[in-house]
């Protein structure tokens, strides 16, 4: 266990008290980008109300805006165990190998190496897919490999729901409009789990106007897992292991680095992953350096105090309590510091008081 800094905070300090009833159950009912948006100022430690298109007023010519362009896969298999014909349920996570997936299993606690699940399709009848438990990990998670007709990307469509996360509690499994406004109008590459949740407020007609007002728009891939979200148990923060997650930048999102680097623009991160994805990568590589495209796996951690090396600006959506994001979101309010969680907690009770609407589906904010 680490010993505490002087500085170090507890898990605890990132609580706090949030209404059931503002934890967004469905998407905004009009346009993506009527979502309301928390403007903070960190500068003057205020904060105001706009309308999300309205970010664009933070914005300048010459300077550049990085999405995560991730495609969330529908990640939630059902099926039942063979030779009981017991229902289960898996998540997928991570593949490890081709057709071979670290997966959650519910009920796992029974399942043994060996065990065979029978997946269905999504009118719940049984398909020709079919998943092998091959291990267990020391943190709970299983090893499986698909055998079928085909991999089991090829017929994920046709298996798979959405993986919606837990806080959004519906009698119904996730619908058609989930499987349209859970994901990016940019979504591109597949992989995640989890949707990286601040691009869903932007349509091609806002990204249009972005581009318009000179302002370079540009992408970065990572992969959301589930470990992203996974709640901080450790009582303090220092204490917390992240789980890791694969990311690829480009050579033209490179580019518009040096760009916007060498002109004096600033770039501003759409989300805690496209801004992990930044600060990874200022960890291998300088503004200066060769733009051959980048790939790895990142386990960062940002939590207060933390100096920011490519982020100027970030957009983003409320988060939960005793998050990791939290914790990144309160070290960008005041970087380098150990203040911004003053400054957080601040802002989130306006949005409380506000009646903003929380987590995935829900509103933004801007650290500005």
């Amino acid at each position: 266990m680490a010993t505490p800094q002087e500085h170090a905070f507890r898990t605890e300090d990132f609580d706090f008290e949030l209404p059931a009833d503002l934890i967004a159950q469905h998407p905004t009912p009009d346009a993506r980008d009527r979502s309301r948006l928390l403007s903070i100022h960190r500068k003057n430690l205020t904060v105001s109300h706009r309308s999300f298109p309205d970010h664009v007023d933070f914005l300048q010519k010459g300077d550049l805006l990085i999405l995560n362009n991730t495609k969330v896969i529908p990640a939630r298999l059902r099926g039942e165990k063979q030779g009981t014909e017991g229902k289960m349920e898996l998540l997928l996570v991570e593949e490890t190998q081709p057709n071979q997936w670290l997966v959650m299993l519910k009920p796992g606690k029974r399942v043994r190496p060996g065990t065979r699940i029978n997946l269905h399709n999504l009118t719940g009848n049984l398909s020709d897919m079919s998943a092998e438990v091959l291990d267990k990990t020391e943190d709970g998670r299983y090893h499986v490999e698909f055998s079928g007709n085909a991999p089991i990307l090829d017929c994920i469509d046709e298996l798979g729901e959405m993986p919606l996360p837990p806080y959004i509690q519906r009698k119904d499994h996730p619908t058609e409009e989930d499987k349209e406004r859970y994901q990016t109008v940019y979504a591109d590459p597949r992989g995640s789990v989890a949707a990286p949740t601040a691009g869903l407020h932007y349509t091609p007609e806002l990204l249009d106007h972005i581009r318009n007002a000179g302002v370079e728009v540009a992408w970065v891939t990572l992969h959301v897992g589930l470990g992203t979200f996974a709640p901080v148990q450790a009582e303090w923060i220092t204490d917390h292991k992240m789980h890791e997650e694969r990311f690829q930048v480009s050579t033209n999102t490179l580019k518009a680095i040096q760009k916007t680097r060498s002109g004096g623009g600033k770039i501003t991160a759409v989300g805690t992953t496209s801004l992990r994805v930044l600060e990874s990568l200022a960890r291998i590589w300088q503004p200066g350096q060769s733009t051959a495209p980048l790939q790895g796996r990142t386990d960062i951690f940002i939590y207060p105090p933390y100096d920011f090396k490519l982020t100027d600006q970030l957009i983003t959506n409320f988060h939960l309590p005793k998050s990791t994001l939290l914790m990144l979101v309160s070290a960008f309010a005041s970087p380098g510091k150990t203040d911004g969680l003053d400054l957080i907690r601040k802002a989130y009770q306006e949005a409380i008081q506000n009646r903003y609407r929380f987590f995935s589906y829900g509103d933004a904010m801007i650290l500005a």
